[in-house]
């Protein structure tokens, strides 16, 4: 568990806290998360600064459609982070040292990618892909009138698996590596400061989170760009997103919208760590009384 003083959250307890918080953080960071996803699918150049992109959208769309395609990733994070947290903690638990009951750093990577995998499988597949179709839609065709209609014709036209799965490969890549650098990092710090009697509260979650939030997004920005241009509204493969990356921006276009990412990820990071173990505060006496925090 991320708390890594203590491995008895039950399992309700880190769903429930899991979920919140990553409903919380998808919905306050969006605008960043809307503004990188746009970059990715143009061909053309573009600000790397999510500000100027935020305003322009504005300007020439009106501010709500900063949140196309927001309740498909809120959704989508209540259950990527509730299967996210409670996976990570089951298999934090199998792969820790059974003598002392720690983790090597090592160790605590392989968990987090072994839990980006559920995770993708479970939910983040399907619901990043309304998501960047959505907004995809919204640059031009404009062909889908809400959310339910989108997933309508995306299954449709290519079926519910070969629709709502389009960029599998390339999310999961991205959900394991993320996860891995995500709550490795974060696990990392924590037992560190474990070791130096560094006090855990707000601050102290938050800084940590915004640092995971860093090492996250330089590690995995080529699978983020790859996943999002596989999710487009009209879709491709892995392969061919790749393949389309290199031709239009080379190598350095893996990393388009570093910046942007950049500027969700620290917020997001700091945002989802510290309310997860708020939440778990809250939690653990009205749904597990007799467990202790």
């Amino acid at each position: 568990m991320v708390v890594a003083a203590n491995n008895n959250i039950p399992t309700a307890v880190s769903l429930a806290a899991g979920g919140i918080a990553g409903a919380v953080e998808a919905g306050v960071t969006y605008p960043f998360e809307f503004a990188k996803t746009r970059v990715q699918l143009r061909n053309e150049e573009a600000t790397p600064n999510p500000l100027l992109v935020i305003r322009d959208v504005v300007r020439h769309e009106g501010a709500r459609a900063l949140y196309k395609g927001c309740g498909s990733l809120v959704v989508g994070s209540i259950g990527k982070d509730g299967v996210r947290f409670v996976s990570f903690d089951a298999i934090k638990n199998a792969y820790k040292d059974k003598r002392t009951g720690t983790l090597t750093p090592l160790r605590n990577m392989l968990a987090g990618m072994s839990a980006g995998v559920v995770a993708s499988i479970c939910a983040v597949t399907p619901t990043e892909r309304i998501k960047t179709a959505l907004i995809d839609d919204a640059r031009h065709a404009r062909r889908f009138t809400s959310t339910l209609h989108c997933v309508r014709c995306i299954v449709a036209e290519d079926g519910l698996i070969g629709g709502l799965y389009k960029g599998f490969a390339g999310t999961t890549l991205k959900q394991a590596s993320a996860t891995a650098f995500r709550m490795g990092t974060y696990n990392i710090l924590k037992d560190f400061e474990a070791t130096r009697n560094i006090q855990q509260g707000v601050a102290t979650n938050f800084a940590n989170g915004m640092v995971a939030g860093v090492v996250t997004t330089y590690a995995t920005q080529p699978f983020d760009t790859i996943k999002t241009r596989s999710q487009s509204a009209r879709g491709a493969t892995t392969v061919e997103a790749f393949s389309s990356i290199l031709a239009d921006h080379g190598v350095r276009g893996l990393w388009r919208g570093t910046v942007m990412r950049l500027g969700r990820t620290i917020l997001a990071g700091g945002i989802l760590f510290t309310v997860y173990e708020q939440m778990c505060r809250i939690l653990m006496p009205v749904m597990a009384p007799r467990a202790m925090i």
